[in-house]
């Protein structure tokens, strides 16, 4: 998975749009957060899921996702590597954390 792979996956999310934050590329939906990429480096990304979703994932897929340090991974924002991870667990990924910040007239 590269970058603009992660890129494209996260900008397939209707209504989703791209911006920064702290010198990261962030992924956005109704101005609320639900992906960064190139955090905590270059090998990975972001993706803020639900805990319970995160610790599905932790589980099945251990060498590809990490909880994020402090109080935000215990939150659900989670690390993805790049190098491990596959179009379809990343999609799955990034569309629960989508759904977990989209407004609530885009679930329906």
């Amino acid at each position: 998975m590269s970058p603009a792979d992660f890129r494209r996956i996260a900008l397939s999310m209707p209504e989703a749009s791209e911006s920064s934050h702290m010198a990261h590329p962030d992924f956005r939906v109704g101005g609320k957060i639900f992906a960064t990429l190139s955090y905590p480096d270059r090998d990975h990304g972001m993706v803020a899921l639900p805990p319970e979703e995160q610790a599905k994932l932790l589980q099945s897929h251990a060498k590809v996702f990490s909880r994020a340090k402090g109080a935000w991974g215990l939150r659900g924002s989670t690390c993805v590597r790049l190098d491990a991870v596959d179009s379809t667990t990343l999609r799955e990924a990034m569309s629960a954390a989508w759904r977990r910040i989209a407004p609530k007239r885009l679930l329906g």
